[in-house]
């Protein structure tokens, strides 16, 4: 996984901003970082030392912050800035690898607290417009999330009700289905094969929900590999 985040900006024109949907944030409204220079929010514990002297000293967008709220409050969602959050690990552990120069500027958008999968499909459709400019939207999260599974059962060990989950994902996110009925798959993702074993909790999946919304079409898998002895993927839009 670290080699394919290193080495993935090779597939990527270089952004101007990068906006990040992560995982570990949920608010009552769709809620923006809004400060200039954002601090680092480590937001985890019981972890080796240096794992609190992490920097990723980017610049934060304000400006577009502002523009972002403007864009979903225009499609019926509310919306507010921060001004004080920091770059949570949703953010900083895969741009510190993807561009370690910090020299993008970056910034962060919540989940919807209550995780409602229709509601962050609609929040990728409220930005859709931005897929006309040089922003990279990162959906920062896992396609298997089961902490008790991931440290629970031997490596390499065959797990089957993972591998059809990640089918269905990879069916649902690149196979040819209209858009609809897409969107509808991932409504109702928690009728998936195996979808609460993967997913206990779906804070991680929903990212993807975002961007398939903002997308409006199939991706394609560009990461298909395990991760902690489980099976994860990555897709693209573009």
């Amino acid at each position: 996984m670290v080699d394919f985040m290193i080495q993935l900006p090779s597939q990527l024109i270089k952004p101007d901003a990068i906006l990040v949907i992560s995982a570990h944030w949920e608010e009552s409204a769709a809620t923006l970082l809004g400060a200039k220079n954002p601090p680092m929010f480590y937001d985890y514990y019981g972890f080796p030392e240096q794992a609190y002297e992490i920097t990723y000293p980017a610049t934060g967008n304000p400006e577009l912050a502002d523009r972002i709220a403007s864009l979903l409050q225009k499609n019926s969602i509310p919306a507010r800035i921060d001004p004080k959050r920091g770059f949570d690990h949703g953010l900083f552990i895969p741009l510190k690898l993807m561009y370690p120069e910090a020299n993008i500027p970056a910034l962060q958008l919540s989940l919807l607290r209550g995780l409602n999968p229709a509601a962050h499909i609609a929040l990728g459709k409220a930005l859709r417009e931005l897929m006309n400019e040089n922003i990279l939207v990162i959906g920062s999260g896992f396609s298997f999330h089961n902490q008790i599974a991931f440290f629970g059962q031997a490596f390499g060990a065959p797990d089957n009700a993972n591998e059809a989950f990640q089918n269905w994902l990879i069916e649902t996110c690149t196979g040819s289905l209209s858009q609809s009925e897409r969107e509808q798959r991932l409504t109702e993702w928690a009728k998936a094969p195996s979808a609460r074993y993967c997913h206990p909790r779906e804070e991680h999946l929903l990212p993807l929900h975002v961007c398939q919304g903002m997308a409006g079409k199939p991706g394609k898998v560009i990461f298909d590999d395990q991760i902690l002895g489980k099976r994860g993927l990555a897709f693209l839009w573009s």
